[in-house]
């Protein structure tokens, strides 16, 4: 048997499982590498040649890039000055949150700018008084018209921007995929604000998304942290210093002030009989002008005032944040005697104490099932994702991502972004070292630890591009796509260029809807290249029409990951996407057909 019809069989394996979805993609991919090198068509290094590809190396560098944009509060910031700007009507949110999604998509890839917007759509919708439904499917559509502004849209422009390069026909410009991607995202939202209310389900999902941007005014009014204590450290003159805690009477020279409790300077409790010293901190409660008195008057130095009193604004900041715990059964936290105000660790206070819905006053033991609000830096709070000791209520990174917009770090995580697309843009550099030094700069400038910078990589895709690459080079080297294009030129016989056009874009464009419009695009590119070469058209718009059809995933959930996640959010059936997708899919086969030909010239 001949390598090309190997290879064929092996595609329609290939495919058939993707459709079936009875196997991981990623061990799919992984098969067809072997397969490639156990039927001969590959030898070993061609077959696994597609781990160290330059677009694999990309890909997983703008991983990486787009942690460092989120992690930092760059999209918590546009999140929510969207929020403001956007009010209530459902209409004028909607086109926000599509421009927005698009734009975020040209550094995030549409499965970052969905994952990192959907909690907040989800929100608005819910503020708005609408059903999330009619806005999550447009947001992963805009992902999809987004990643056609930028050559960082998505790895598909990069496999495109290749093929065409080594096909000899060019490569394209950071933002000349803009050309197309800027009418076909105006089409996309005026479709969506037309016909969505008319084709998208109302349903309520029953599973919504956690909302943290407001989370520290939530836990200042149900902690009714209005009031809240003062640390006060005793200085070494302190008329205080010599006195023995259980003697200490504040109340009487200053009203209303009362010892919620005492810490050493090594932060452990300190007893009743315990005699005062410097460095000791009083952990104080009271009417704010009793205790500005009570630290003149004693010799004490303000360590701690109440997070209440600046409208929630002090609990979560850049630096520092907020966090509930529940004390767990077995925990070596059981029977320890705490109080709100109590220094825990290197740099965590207890703010309060709730037992059984109701907040603790004073000094008490824990018992199972407390809850403790823990205020420290971010980093201390960090520590608490593995600590067997307590259970995390809420997620610290997810909170720190929703809440603080443009942290600390957001202006090295954004020059670093800039310097990566300036690069890109003037193409000074190849597009994989440009990614590996935007991804080493924001380990290098710390704005991701290398362990983030691990889990930041999808390594599904990773290994579903690297396995499928291979197989795209055999269908190119076997002359398996030589064999598919002349059945499609022979199809088209001597029609006008167009129709070739509408062939290739509805043979990507259904193929695309059951396979990852990756693997697709890999697919396909040696195909289209084999067809222009036949017909003597350019490659650059036949490859440019391919990246149009490969983004247009809008029939199914499982086209794409973006699809996927907004499927339960938004209270979706399998069914429910090409009802406002078909349309999608023909405004775009038309823009595609019209406008790229004028463009890049047949």
């Amino acid at each position: 048997m001949d390598p090309a019809t190997i290879t064929l069989i092996i595609l329609g394996l290939a495919v058939v499982a993707f459709i079936t979805n009875k196997l991981p993609v990623g061990v799919v991919a992984l098969l067809v590498a072997l397969a490639l090198w156990a039927t001969g068509v590959m030898d070993l290094g061609e077959a696994v040649g597609g781990f160290g590809d330059p677009v694999v190396v990309f890909l997983a560098a703008l991983f990486v890039v787009s942690e460092g944009l989120d992690s930092s509060g760059v999209t918590a910031w546009a999140g929510q000055a969207l929020a403001r700007r956007a009010g209530t009507a459902p209409r004028r949110i909607l086109i926000a949150v599509m421009v927005l999604c698009a734009l975020l998509t040209t550094l995030l890839t549409p499965n970052g700018s969905v994952a990192a917007l959907l909690p907040m759509v989800v929100m608005l919708a819910v503020r708005a008084k609408a059903s999330p439904s009619q806005f999550l499917m447009p947001l992963a559509f805009a992902a999809h018209a987004g990643s056609l502004l930028a050559l960082t849209g998505t790895v598909v422009n990069v496999i495109v921007a290749d093929a065409s390069t080594d096909a000899g026909g060019g490569g394209f410009g950071f933002f000349e995929f803009a050309l197309i991607g800027l009418p076909l995202l105006a089409a996309t939202i005026a479709a969506c604000v037309i016909l969505g209310p008319r084709t998208l389900p109302t349903s309520v999902p029953k599973n919504v998304s956690p909302d943290l941007s407001r989370h520290a005014e939530t836990l200042s009014r149900q902690y009714d942290l209005t009031g809240g204590f003062y640390r006060l450290r005793l200085r070494d003159q302190s008329t205080l210093v010599g006195t023995v805690l259980r003697d200490l009477d504040l109340g009487a020279e200053h009203p209303g002030v009362r010892l919620m409790g005492a810490q050493r300077p090594d932060r452990s409790r300190a007893p009743a009989l315990h005699v005062l010293g410097p460095d000791d901190v009083l952990v104080i409660a009271g009417p704010p002008e009793q205790v500005s008195t009570l630290v003149l008057d004693s010799g004490l130095a303000v360590a701690m005032r109440p997070l209440g009193t600046q409208a929630a604004g002090g609990l979560v900041t850049r630096e520092a944040g907020v966090v509930e715990v529940v004390v767990p059964p077995r925990s070596p936290l059981l029977s320890e005697r705490v109080f709100a105000g109590m220094q825990r660790g290197s740099d965590l206070v207890i703010l309060a104490v709730r037992r059984r819905g109701k907040e603790v006053d004073g000094e008490t033991d824990v018992v199972e099932g407390d809850v403790l609000l823990l205020h420290g830096a971010w980093p201390a709070i960090d520590t608490l994702i593995d600590d067997r000791d307590v259970l995390l209520v809420d997620s610290p990174d997810l909170l720190r991502r929703q809440a603080v917009p443009m942290g600390s770090k957001a202006p090295r995580a954004l020059a670093v972004t800039l310097v990566m697309v300036l690069l890109l843009a003037f193409g000074l550099v190849p597009a994989a070292v440009a990614g590996l030094i935007g991804a080493i700069g924001m380990v290098l400038l710390r704005v991701v630890s290398v362990p983030q910078a691990y889990r930041a990589v999808s390594w599904q895709v990773i290994v579903l591009i690297g396995g499928l690459i291979p197989l795209s080079v055999a269908i190119t080297d076997s002359g398996a796509a030589d064999l598919i294009a002349d059945g499609i030129v022979a199809l088209v016989g001597d029609a006008p260029p167009f129709v070739l056009l509408v062939a290739l874009f509805v043979l990507t464009g259904t193929l695309g809807q059951v396979v990852s419009n990756t693997a697709t695009v890999l697919i396909v590119v040696p195909i289209a290249l084999a067809a222009a070469a036949e017909t003597g058209y350019s490659v650059q718009p036949v490859l440019m029409l391919v990246a149009v059809a490969g983004a247009a995933s809008f029939l199914t959930p499982i086209a794409t990951a973006s699809n996927m996640m907004v499927m339960g959010p938004g209270g979706y059936r399998f069914g429910s996407y090409w009802r406002l997708g078909l349309p999608v899919m023909g405004v775009w086969l038309v823009l595609a057909v019209l406008i790229i030909p004028l463009i890049w010239p047949l």
